[in-house]
């Protein structure tokens, strides 16, 4: 029986495709469309853990992830 573990999706437009990244094991991928990216990298995502081996996922992964804004002076 397999066990499900949440991770943050960060996606964000690129040109005319977005990037989706998991920041946590530092995986991307991309997609025409939010939720085409968003579904590759839970793909890219399971392949990962179907092939890594314990100390890659050990090594790759980091447990801490904080997103947040912050307001900069620009001008």
């Amino acid at each position: 029986m397999s066990i499900t573990q949440p991770f943050t999706a960060i996606i964000e437009r690129e040109g005319d495709q977005y990037v989706a990244l998991c920041p946590e094991l530092d995986i991307a991928s991309q997609g025409e469309t939010v939720e085409a990216a968003r579904l590759s990298l839970k793909e890219a995502l399971e392949l990962f853990f179907e092939t890594a081996s314990e100390s890659e996922i050990r090594e790759r992964l980091h447990n801490e992830i904080f997103i947040t804004r912050l307001e900069v002076a620009v001008g």
